[in-house]
């Protein structure tokens, strides 16, 4: 069905996506598009916006709308594509096939986030054999109702990883995302907007877990994160830079703490696991810390009958919508780019590379934590008493850091909400509250006025 102006100037707000992409004009890739949304879920293809979301206008000559049609000729098997105008603009709307592969001129396409991936027969084959051409976040859900189980917070702070307007219709959006299957919201929706995700999707939470020595034996400490997908991401991260150790380092200027093991390369890993693990599994995302080494664990092996060497340059996505919403939240990149940025940061840490282990069954990534530097201690206490106290000092100077931020952040704007705070300060909300709470009962702050509407006033 053809889309009005109105949904056209939605569609290009929201900007390139899973199922939508932008051409200038034109061009020999247009075939090589359609042939990897027949391949996903469908999409639209407009032809006259740049890459950047600005109308140009299509050159509406028969020779050029002769052109692109040929394209798509080309694609086997055969695919019933419309053509239609919205103004200037021409928009090509591929649907879903329903003879999976689909190959262009004897090569096979896919897509991945916002981006097309050429692939070889036999992956694409293998991939929706073992999948079954059902991709569990394109699922509708029928438990999750749109009006009641939504949270607000978590849908708010998506529209502004996407930059879209706060007035935009959120059926409409949803739809434009390709997040709605009918009236049924899908898994991928349920993942970032639930408050609560075990409710809906029953393991897909992160455990934390704190080991004593260098196996399981004795647990120390352990977390359950279960709310939306952004949430348990930052919770787990905050998670792991509260055990692990912080070097000071002094270099003729003011101290500097640095995270044993590389911040961005342990974000980049646990982003991995919650776009690439397989949400049909019983089990969950594991994040271990162990005395020598971190250990990542995502349920869900290789796709494709891929090899782990191969990943430094390229991987199928498990869940591609999945994957394509948390590229637009800026979250992840180009596919295949983060195992080789984790692997860049401990280089630079000067640590040895992280080891990657992979079986039909789950995907691992191991890094090594540096020695213990051997380091004057009070010899009466215990050294594991030790090493806690150590952890605790290290904590409470995070805390502290973070409560400085936040106050320097409400001397800029006495109105800023919490949400804003956590975007700005790189934690949960759940983070910044328990936060805010400590600096009221010290009496440094105190909020005037209405939840919605009100301010912060420091006290002192």
């Amino acid at each position: 069905m053809a889309i009005t102006k109105k949904q056209l100037d939605l569609l290009i707000q929201q900007g390139e996506s899973y199922n939508l992409e932008f051409k200038e004009g034109y061009s020999k890739e247009i075939g090589r598009e359609i042939c990897a949304f027949a391949n996903a879920n469908g999409g639209k293809i407009l032809v006259g916006v740049t890459d950047e979301g600005k109308v140009q206008g299509f050159d509406d000559s028969n020779s050029k709308r002769s052109q692109i049609q040929g394209l798509t000729r080309n694609v086997e098997p055969m695919l019933d594509i419309t053509f239609y105008e919205v103004g200037n603009v021409l928009v090509v709307e591929v649907p879903e096939g329903l003879q999976k592969p689909y190959s262009l001129n004897g090569k096979f396409y896919m897509r991945t986030g916002a981006n097309s991936q050429q692939l070889k027969r036999d992956e694409v084959k293998d991939f929706f054999k073992k999948e079954g051409r059902i991709f569990f976040d394109e699922l509708g859900n029928d438990s999750f109702s749109v009006e009641q189980d939504i949270d607000e917070e978590a849908f708010s702070r998506f529209k502004k990883f996407l930059g879209v307007s706060d007035v935009l219709d959120r059926k409409e959006l949803l739809n434009n995302l390709d997040l709605l299957d009918k009236s049924q919201i899908k898994n991928a929706g349920v993942l970032l907007f639930s408050n609560r995700v075990t409710r809906f999707i029953r393991t897909a939470t992160i455990t934390c877990v704190l080991y004593q020595g260098k196996d399981k034996y004795k647990v120390l400490d352990q977390k359950e994160y279960d709310a939306d997908l952004y949430s348990n991401f930052t919770d787990a991260i905050n998670y792991l830079k509260a055990k692990l150790n912080t070097e000071y380092i002094i270099k003729g200027g003011p101290r500097e703490e640095r995270l044993e093991l590389p911040e961005e390369a342990l974000r980049e890993a646990v982003l991995n696991a919650i776009a690439h693990r397989d949400y049909y599994s019983t089990g969950n995302i594991q994040v271990g810390i162990y005395k020598d080494r971190v250990e990542i664990d995502n349920p869900g092996g290789l796709v494709g009958k891929m090899k782990v060497e191969e990943l430094f340059g390229r991987s199928l996505p498990r869940n591609p919508l999945l994957f394509g919403l948390m590229q637009r939240m800026n979250l992840v990149e180009k596919i295949g780019s983060g195992l080789m940025r984790m692997r860049n940061a401990v280089k630079e840490y000067g640590l040895p590379d992280i080891t990657l282990e992979a079986d039909e069954n789950w995907f691992k990534i191991i890094f090594r934590r540096p020695e213990e530097k051997p380091a004057g201690q009070d010899e009466e206490k215990p050294r594991e008493e030790t090493r806690e106290e150590t952890r605790e000092k290290t904590r409470e100077k995070t805390r502290e850091k973070t409560r400085e931020k936040i106050l320097n952040l409400i001397k800029e704007n006495p109105k800023i909400t919490m949400q804003e705070m956590a975007k700005e300060i790189g934690i949960s909300e759940k983070g910044i509250e328990w936060n805010i709470d400590r600096l009221k009962e010290k009496g440094v702050i105190e909020r005037k006025g209405p939840k919605r509407g009100g301010y912060w006033e420091i006290k002192r």
